[in-house]
């Protein structure tokens, strides 16, 4: 690996790190699992309770990718989680869109200005659904492109 490579890795996990501590505060010691950790969406996390698992996590993803000095390793896994999280998310959106239950009301969600009504539940729904595209596409391509263990004939 490069210097760049390794620094990203040790990076990624020490970030990877304090969200795992900093979830399980706000789980245990304020009661916040539903909380919104804005800055902490590029490691999947969308409210504290992820935190807790994802930070773990990717604080073990990074610490296996170091000590094993394996760049596409972690780039790999890194993709994949988004092909099960993208799947994950696009499922949701469409049981909100098609259930009498309300769990995230529209005017609660970022681009609800844009919408105006619940069809911007249906609108996260192809989001995710794109993302899930670009994810299951880059995960080939790195399979497609490494050598040794990952590669597909």
């Amino acid at each position: 690996m490069t210097n760049f490579q390794t620094g990203f890795i040790i990076i990624y996990g020490l970030i990877s790190l304090y969200s795992f501590v900093r979830g399980f505060y706000e789980i245990h010691k304020k009661s916040n699992p539903f909380g919104e950790p804005f800055v902490l969406f590029w490691l999947g996390i969308f409210v504290w309770g992820d935190a807790l698992i994802l930070g773990f996590f990717w604080t073990l993803i990074s610490i296996v990718s170091f000590l094993l000095k394996d760049w596409i390793l972690f780039l790999l896994i890194i993709s994949i989680f988004w092909v099960v999280r993208s799947f994950g998310e696009v499922t949701y959106w469409m049981h909100q869109q098609f259930s009498p239950i309300v769990r995230n009301p529209p005017e609660t969600l970022l681009g609800y200005h844009f919408f105006k009504n619940d069809s911007i539940w249906f609108a996260y729904q192809i989001l995710w659904q794109c993302i899930l595209t670009i994810s299951l596409v880059i995960s080939i391509l790195i399979l497609k492109n490494s050598s040794g263990l990952y590669v597909i004939n």
